[in-house]
């Protein structure tokens, strides 16, 4: 199986163009019966993405782990998640795509929230989010001076009660696991700009050893280890789903010395980047 130099990077699907509305809605098979009911593994840099099914079924990919989505649940999927699909052919439901921007106008922020937004979810559709899913569609093919308004309002309510329906317990504030959070979406942003972990410290206000210390606790490992993992989740990433040579994945992950990138996945992986490439590859297609 040919493998594409870079992870494709989608507006909707197939789309490279502009995103075409402040939310977009759409039924799977306006997309994906256009594809033979299969959309490749890619991702969104800029977008997060809900999916509904109402008839049939999907074998979904997310960063490689296989999950199965069925009738009466949904998927929330955030940026930067590889993922692809195969529908059962003849599937119903609604894809709901929305910009980056509209998802970070949601507030008031909260570390629970951020967490909830940063992380892919999948559940059973309740009644209340069933029925915000259809307010959107409807406003979606309306006309209005504030339709806009209307579909990033109902958007919003969406998202808020399926993370609070899917949340057992919201962190509060003083949670001490708020600053984990925190870490975790700086680690998000700024993963490919080898951030040391005195940046993250800094960043969060924090002394690196106290940093260090809420990490261990909460993680099991030092600060150190966790970047890293973090790191190297993402090489794993870019090498099974690319042609990218090993050294470029290194490159743009802040290793500028690839000999000493593949001693570090290794150590971490136990496999040199190249056998990992290849036993993933041959695990994708069945060889």
């Amino acid at each position: 199986m040919n493998q594409p130099a870079h992870i494709p990077i989608f507006n909707l699907f197939g789309e490279t163009t502009a995103f075409p509305d402040v939310v977009h809605c759409e039924a799977v098979l306006d997309r994906a019966g256009l594809h033979g009911w299969v959309i490749s593994p890619h991702r969104h840099t800029q977008m997060a993405q809900v999916f509904q099914i109402s008839s049939g079924a999907a074998r979904v990919t997310l960063d490689g782990a296989e999950t199965r989505l069925e009738p009466g649940q949904y998927l929330y999927i955030p940026p930067q998640i590889v993922h692809g699909f195969e529908f059962t052919r003849g599937t119903e439901g609604t894809v709901l795509s929305i910009p980056s921007p509209v998802v970070a106008r949601l507030g008031p922020k909260t570390p629970a929230l951020s967490d909830w937004l940063g992380t892919h979810r999948h559940g059973a559709l309740s009644e209340g989010a069933d029925a915000l899913l259809a307010s959107i569609k409807g406003a979606y093919g309306s006309n209005g001076d504030f339709r806009a308004q209307r579909l990033v309002s109902l958007t919003h309510a969406l998202l808020a009660v399926l993370a609070d329906e899917s949340t057992a317990a919201m962190p509060s504030p003083r949670d001490p696991n708020r600053q984990m959070q925190r870490l975790d979406a700086l680690i998000s942003e700024h993963l490919a700009e080898g951030w040391s972990a005195r940046d993250y410290a800094s960043t969060l206000h924090v002394t690196t050893g106290h940093l260090n210390r809420v990490v261990r606790g909460a993680a099991g490992m030092s600060l150190t280890a966790y970047l890293e993992t973090a790191v190297m989740t993402e090489a794993c990433r870019l090498i099974a789903f690319t042609r990218l040579p090993v050294a470029e994945v290194g490159y743009r992950l802040g290793y500028a010395d690839p000999p000493y990138f593949s001693r570090r996945f290794r150590l971490r992986m136990g496999e040199t980047p190249s056998a990992y490439r290849a036993r993933v590859s041959g695990e994708r297609t069945g060889e």
